[in-house]
Formats: C-alpha cells, sequence, structure tokens
C-alpha cells in the first residue's frame, strides 16, 4: 500500500492510527523492560516467594475482560448507527473501568493489611514492583477512561457516522490494549513469582 495516496482524509485517518500503533509499541517495550527487572529481581534474597496476589485483583481481571466486551460491541453498534444500543455499551464500558480502578485500590488495600508497603521499612522488593507496575498500568487506564468519556460525549453529540468513526476505533484499540496489558501483567505475576 502506498501510503502517499488516497484523500487528505484517508491519510490522516492513516496517520493517526499509526501514531497509535507507535505508542502501543512504546508502551509494550516499557512494561516489557519493567516485567524484565521483575524477573532479575527474583533472585534477591529478600525477595517474596510466598506473595498472595490480592483477591480484588482475580476479580478485577474479569471486570476489564468484560469492559473490553463492552467496548467491542459498543463500537460494532455505533458502526451500524444503532445509537441507543451503542450509548448503553459504551457507559458500562466507563462504568466497568471504574469498577477496575476501584478494585486496584482495593488489591492495594489487601496488600498493606498483610503488612506490606510501597517504600519503607515495611516493604519488600517485591510488592514494591507490584505496586509500581499496577500504578502505571492504572496511569493508562485513566487515560482509557478519559477517551471513553470523550467517545461518550461525542456520540452523545452524534458526530460518529457511517464510516467516521475513527476516534471509536482509536479509543477501542487503546482500552483493548490496557485490557490485554493487565491480562498479561496479571499472569505474570502470577505464575512468576
Amino acid at each position: 500500500m502506498d501510503y502517499t495516496e488516497g484523500t487528505e482524509e484517508e491519510k490522516i485517518y492513516r496517520a493517526k492510527k499509526n501514531m497509535l500503533w507507535f505508542g502501543i509499541i512504546s508502551l509494550t517495550m516499557s512494561f516489557a523492560g519493567l516485567t524484565s527487572a521483575y524477573v532479575i529481581s527474583r533472585e534477591r534474597k529478600d525477595w517474596l516467594t510466598d506473595f498472595d496476589i490480592p483477591n480484588a485483583f482475580y476479580i478485577s481481571l474479569g471486570v476489564i475482560i468484560l469492559s473490553s466486551f463492552c467496548f467491542h460491541f459498543a463500537k460494532k453498534m455505533i458502526q451500524k448507527e444503532e445509537h441507543a444500543k451503542g450509548m448503553w455499551l459504551l457507559i458500562s464500558t466507563l462504568m466497568l473501568g471504574i469498577v477496575f480502578v476501584f478494585l486496584q485500590f482495593r488489591g492495594f488495600s489487601e496488600i498493606i493489611d498483610a503488612g506490606y508497603f510501597f517504600t519503607g521499612s515495611e516493604s519488600s522488593i517485591t510488592t514494591s514492583f507490584i505496586y509500581l507496575v499496577v500504578l502505571l498500568h492504572l496511569a493508562h487506564i485513566f487515560v482509557g477512561l478519559i477517551t471513553i468519556m470523550v467517545v461518550i460525549y461525542n456520540h452523545y453529540k452524534q458526530k460518529y457516522k457511517r464510516g467516521k468513526t475513527l476516534g471509536v476505533e482509536l479509543a477501542s484499540t487503546f482500552w483493548h490494549f490496557v485490557d490485554i496489558l493487565w491480562i498479561y501483567l496479571f499472569l505474570f505475576i502470577f505464575f512468576v513469582r
């Protein structure tokens, strides 16, 4: 495909999608570096081998997967111009995202209740890594929630028409990425102890 061909609108569409994928690849490399540091740090004598993942993190896994399905079907409904169904699914995605954030902080409470803090004398390298990785992921979830709110607003204003759904597509792709990222991080923490 020749990226210099097409209308100005098609060029902008391709450029925005490429910029998003560039960002996703950069974020993937950042989290790969963090998980690599986690693996290397496991060799330390003070590494916790009996650390239990908070129950809230298990529940959040199901919530984030469900949110991804909601956003997928919201995009499909908006593309079919079924506005009411699309709006309902977008709001469901937003609510599930908020529940996910709540569960992450509930997970932090469970870690603190177990006696581990982010820093200080009552911290451990294990839990400090977990705090760091989860907080960085949450930062991206907040960005995702903001994009969902923008999509809800634009959808309410009926800015998305057949063939003109780039905003929904970009937001959906980013949301699926942060969802897949959490699945990866959860499984990584679960299996690499």
